[in-house]
């Protein structure tokens, strides 16, 4: 009677971690969507510049995190149950989670390096398109260059070499002479788009490396449970 009871007393207590568990996972799951969604409406217009753009990277998180928030769900109805079977099914799916933010993560830091070697080119032919572009590419390079506070490839003259004359997102102000030079940014972009890029992606890879050693903790939370309620199964009947 005393080991039923132990064993009664170790499935609560893995119950009540496994739930507190499933509560954080599913955060984690709102976190890796939101994650993915902003790189695909904020940091979009600077990737896209790019000759190396893939815009496959955000729709990976955004998948995951969709993935983690419906098994987080699910999650709760079998650790309420307490149904063994369940429990290793649900361990699985971690396991196969884990596997996808690590790989998302190391796949980031990767696309980052590939990314950023693209620039240059990307950007050089942005300015040559400039005006003849389409204008949502057109509005792309002038955001970029309000947000960041710069002007050209790398350097405002860059505009007078290639597409004259430096548009009106190059000024300080909302509009000025962009013939004097105190008027406009000088920094050239490259350098600032670089730095904005790596700093953020690598945030976000970062992240999902560090949530992806996560599920690992419910792989090992959630086959204990279910081997403790196969021993509890087994003791009754004993």
């Amino acid at each position: 009677m005393g080991k039923r009871l132990q064993t009664v007393a170790a499935m609560a207590c893995m119950k009540s971690l496994l739930m507190i568990f499933n509560f954080v996972f599913w955060i984690s799951g709102i976190a890796i969507l939101a994650i993915g969604i902003w790189m695909e409406v904020e940091l979009y217009k600077y990737m896209e510049i790019s000759t190396e753009f893939s815009g496959t990277a955000p729709y990976v998180l955004i998948g995951t995190g969709a993935l983690i928030i419906l098994i987080g769900s699910l999650a709760c109805c079998c650790t309420v149950k307490g149904q063994s079977v369940l429990l290793y099914v649900y361990g699985g799916f971690l396991a196969i989670i884990l596997v996808m933010e690590l790989g998302a993560g190391i796949s980031i830091f990767a696309y980052r390096s590939k990314l950023t070697a693209g620039f240059d080119t990307g950007l050089n032919q942005s300015l040559i398109n400039y005006r003849s572009d389409s204008a949502v590419k057109s509005a792309d390079i002038d955001a970029i260059q309000r947000a960041l506070h710069c002007c050209g490839n790398h350097r405002y003259i860059d505009w007078l070499e290639i597409n004259p004359p430096v548009p009106q997102s190059c000024c300080k102000a909302e509009s000025c002479d962009t013939s004097i030079e105190d008027e406009i940014y000088r920094l050239g972009c490259y350098d600032k788009v670089i730095d904005f890029l790596n700093a953020n992606i690598g945030i976000v890879a970062g992240a999902a490396i560090g949530i992806g050693f996560f599920p690992l903790l419910g792989v090992v939370l959630s086959c204990c449970l279910a081997s403790t309620i196969n021993k509890a199964k087994y003791e009754q009947m004993a």
